[in-house]
């Protein structure tokens, strides 16, 4: 029975650090970048754009095709940035627990 009132307790804590942990993340973000520098997206920990920034050199009505992908081309940089930071963060507040695969906030 002591075994069982200890996990449960393990398991209260560990409940509580992920909500103070999904609390963090919605404030966390990260760049991401493309083409060198000329595309920046900003996403949020929950992988959503918060803001874009583009060249003035890219403004060009005949070069849009080149400028969605790489605005995407951002988008999945600061994604893998932002998966990378979440892993670390976790690691933090667990004491070296990585993010179970496939997990996500």
């Amino acid at each position: 029975m002591k075994d069982f009132m200890n996990m449960m307790k393990q398991a209260k804590e560990l409940q509580s650090k992920m909500a103070e942990m999904q609390a963090e993340i919605e404030q966390l973000t990260r760049d991401g970048t493309a083409g060198a520098g000329l595309v920046t997206v900003t996403i949020n920990g929950k992988g959503e754009m918060r803001a874009v920034s583009v060249d003035p050199s890219l403004m060009k009505p005949d070069e849009k095709e080149i400028l969605e992908d790489l605005i995407v081309a951002a988008h999945a940089d600061a994604k893998a940035k932002m998966e990378e930071a979440l892993q670390e963060k976790m690691k933090d507040m667990t004491g070296g627990l990585p993010l179970p695969p496939g997990m996500k906030f």
